[in-house]
């Protein structure tokens, strides 16, 4: 599942002039010695160190912003650095409240930026760096940007698209958006009513003068009132992504439809200040009626509205292939403001019912004269890339990615993807995994040819092009799956040149002149630091200049293990990665834990520091206590591809589960463990398949330690679970055979399961139901520990600390053999 990474965008990136104040070290006063629990599950701010996130430069490249804790504080602040180096230093909230944002539009010069703050809308001009206030409301101002060639500004405000005009400082509003519907003209309908206003117009003299009377004022008000846009009666729906095109003739906006009725599940809180049990409105189930969407179009010369059709696309009236296993009937017919049927049956055909689809764009082309849309199907397995031409609502093929599973990978994502057009204003560029890994392609609109940019086994992670459109900068696991680093290419492809040198992580932001680099960089062993590098390519091995040092004494003193990267056979014969922990004197026969990492499409077997850092040290503890360590990235896991992100496509607990079968075995076979003393333990997915493990392998696993598990996919999310099963009243198949909830019965070993009772992402509801059903098994050998205070990610060391003793409590009575028996290791 997908766990959130919330990244902090504060509001930055003007020139600081103060002088650079000195920082406090770091210090602790002694080694951290032997690993112990409590140790390594305090609060990592207060003696492991915070790493420097959410790197910016400031607009004229004199110096980086980013947030850092040396203080040990409770929340991280915003710190700033020359890239020359010297003592990063905490920017005050005066000076941040004069920053710009970091997000943001630039004019095509490269000389002025519009940008959001607190809801109003800013103008800087780059030479100057002096802000211009364009609103201030109590209203919020979103959404800004550059139209008609720079000579205006646009903005949202109230769902209502305007334009502000620098030259005159005119404001116009585009856009009259309003809910409901049109009201009722004054003029009777009914027959009878008809009939008495003609008997009393015609009667009555008085009667026609008035009538004349209030016909003339009517026509003078509108003389006199200042021409407005027409007004768009949305019904129940809402507006939002609205847009002027680029010769100001046509405004394009998203149309949302929300379900009708639409239950959430409820979470409730039991530890709150008012003393009272209050209740969390949390999200609807997997299944549960869904949003639609349309693009709409304004065409402000004929005062008209349209909604787009897309009866022509390739491909919009198949229905997917697990259908046939179940000999199933197209769907039930969706709504007709969403997808329109095709028109085969106008034409003798039987009617096909067209899947739902969720459209992205506009996106111009520099010179304005052309725009594309990207539209998605709602079971995301189609994604196209279409022309689109306003002034006949005509769309064209450009490309189409199919995908029986799901659409997803690098630069691709669930929404419009990494897209844009290159400078000749004729292609197109966009990523696909139309080989099986994510790649760059470029096509034109006006042939039709397509080419390949960047080719091989391995994922282009990020793209972007040069300021001056000849250069793409890029970020790929080009060199090692488990290794990240920057890359330039030449604008039509060809080689990759690597600017990175140091293997490991590398977050790379490019500085406004583009000829420096702020890297964020990590090592398996050691946490993510500030570093800059120049930005030239004829220089890989240049030693990068460090900025900050975040890490503490304590941490350093100990020896943390690397891990070894090896290669785990599967079954399938696929070729399965995985870090390994080995104590430096292996017991012969010794005990073994395998760590299943979380998130399901995540990668956690890489040369950079782990997310999982508490786990990272937890697994250098069991290593220390004579447990070898195997930690897989499991069929679902980012960075190797389609076949590894989809080989879990309609079964959950499949070849994931049989991934780490396989990785216990190679632990008996190559490195000598016991085969009757292996656990595993992990938390979200990894939860899930600990679960399924130790409901379904009980040979194989001895003990495991479920986290914030999954217990039934039919009640977590849509997003997420419907990509991979489906439906399930559609693919109830997928759900049986991927759920822990029906294998339960198959529980020998002993199995520890731990909730946070406020996790709003899996609900504490699913591990209270499949507690239920252990119990109606008669199942004994399992306990379950809760967390009052705890969501999805767990936050006070209280909590981590007890969850981790009662892991290693797990491990340490059932994996090791009794003191003084044979062939015990003595840890």
């Amino acid at each position: 599942m997908r766990l959130s990474s919330f990244v902090r965008l504060l509001p930055w990136l003007l020139p600081v002039s103060a002088a650079v104040a000195q920082t406090k070290p770091v210090t602790s006063a002694a080694p951290l010695g032997a690993l112990t629990v409590e140790k390594i599950m305090r609060d990592p701010a207060q003696w492991l160190g915070t790493s420097p996130g959410s790197v910016a430069w400031s607009e004229d490249g004199k110096r980086i912003y980013f947030t850092w804790n040396p203080e040990k504080a409770r929340r991280d602040s915003l710190y700033v650095v020359a890239p020359t180096g010297g003592t990063p230093r905490k920017v005050s909230l005066t000076e941040q409240r004069a920053l710009p944002a970091t997000t943001g539009e630039y004019d095509r010069p490269y000389a002025r930026k519009v940008y959001e703050k607190n809801g109003d809308i800013f103008l800087l001009d780059l030479k100057t760096g002096r802000p211009c206030r364009l609103t201030n409301t109590a209203d919020r101002e979103t959404d800004p940007a550059f139209a008609l060639q720079g000579q205006l500004i646009s903005y949202t405000r109230a769902n209502n698209l305007y334009t502000w005009n620098p030259g005159t400082g005119e404001t116009v509003q585009r856009t009259d958006f309003r809910r409901g519907t049109r009201p009722a003209g004054t003029q009777p309908t009914d027959q009878s009513e008809k009939f008495l206003r003609a008997q009393q117009l015609a009667l009555f003299e008085v009667i026609r003068h008035k009538e004349q009377d209030a016909r003339a004022r009517a026509q003078a008000q509108k003389a006199l009132a200042r021409l407005g846009p027409k007004p768009i009666y949305l019904g129940t729906k809402t507006v939002e992504s609205i847009q002027l095109s680029p010769d100001g003739r046509y405004v394009t906006y998203r149309l949302v439809q929300e379900p009708a009725t639409e239950k959430k599940a409820i979470v409730p809180n039991f530890v709150t200040a008012s003393g009272f049990t209050e209740d969390i409105s949390t999200r609807n189930k997997v299944g549960a009626p869904q949003t639609a969407y349309e693009l709409g179009l304004y065409d402000i010369g004929r005062d008209t509205t349209f909604s787009l059709g897309y009866q022509d696309l390739k491909g919009l009236d198949e229905q997917p292939a697990y259908r046939k296993e179940y000999q199933l009937r197209p769907t039930a017919p969706a709504p007709a403001d969403s997808v329109k049927k095709a028109s085969a049956a106008a034409k003798g055909k039987p009617a096909t019912e067209l899947r739902r689809v969720v459209p992205y764009g506009p996106f111009w082309s520099t010179d304005g004269q052309r725009a594309f849309l990207v539209v998605r199907s709602a079971d995301n397995k189609d994604r196209w890339l279409v022309s689109f031409d306003p002034a006949t609502q005509k769309i064209g093929l450009l490309d189409r990615q199919h995908d029986d599973a799901w659409i997803n990978g690098p630069g691709i994502g669930y929404d419009q993807g990494n897209v844009g057009w290159m400078p000749d204003s004729r292609q197109v560029w966009f990523q696909s995994e139309e080989t099986g890994y994510s790649h760059l392609y470029a096509v034109d609109v006006t042939t039709g040819r397509k080419k390949a940019l960047t080719s091989g086994n391995f994922e282009i992670q990020k793209a972007q092009l040069s300021r001056d459109k000849k250069t793409w900068f890029l970020t790929a696991n080009a060199s090692h799956p488990g290794e990240q680093h920057f890359y330039h290419m030449r604008l039509d492809g060809g080689p990759l040149i690597q600017i990175t040198s140091r293997v490991g992580g590398n977050e790379v932001t490019v500085s406004p002149d583009e000829k420096t680099l702020a890297v964020r960089y990590s090592s398996a062993t050691k946490p993510w630091e500030l570093y800059v590098l120049d930005n030239k390519v004829n220089g890989t091995g240049r030693p990068m200049r460090q900025l900050t040092h975040s890490t503490t004494p304590e941490f350093e003193s100990y020896p943390w293990r690397e891990p070894e990267i090896i290669t785990i056979k599967a079954r399938d014969g696929a070729d399965v990665y995985a870090r390994l922990y080995r104590p430096a004197n292996a017991a012969a026969q010794g005990p073994a834990v395998i760590f299943v990492h979380g998130a399901g499409y995540l990668q956690n077997a890489h040369k950079w520091w782990s997310q999982y850092s508490r786990e990272y040290m937890f697994n250098n503890l069991l290593v220390e206590k004579g447990y070898t360590v195997l930690d897989i990235d499991y069929r679902g896991s980012s960075g190797y591809g389609r076949a590894v992100r989809t080989g879990i496509y309609r079964a959950m607990g499949g070849k994931d589960l049989t991934d780490h079968v396989d990785g216990a075995k190679l632990l008996v076979d190559k490195y000598g463990v016991s085969p009757q003393r292996i656990g595993l333990y992990g938390g979200s997915y990894g939860g899930f398949i600990t679960l399924m493990a130790m409901f379904t392998q009980p040979d194989v696993f001895r003990a495991g330690a479920a986290l914030r598990s999954v217990t039934d996919w039919a009640h977590y999310n849509h997003g997420y679970t419907d990509n991979i099963l489906n439906e399930p009243y559609n693919d109830s198949l997928a759900y049986v055979r991927s759920s822990p909830i029906y294998y339960a019965d198959g529980l020998k070993g002993a199995l520890l399961m731990c909730h946070g009772m406020v996790d709003t992402n899996v609900h504490f509801q699913d591990i209270v139901r499949l507690s239920q059903r252990l119990i109606e098994l008669h199942k004994e050998n399992w306990e379950l520990a809760v967390y009052p205070v705890e969501d999805h990610g767990f936050v006070e060391p209280s909590s981590w600390t007890d969850e981790y003793k009662r892991i290693l409590k797990l491990f340490e009575t059932n994996l090791k053999p009794p003191a003084g028996a044979a062939g015990s290791s003595g840890n």
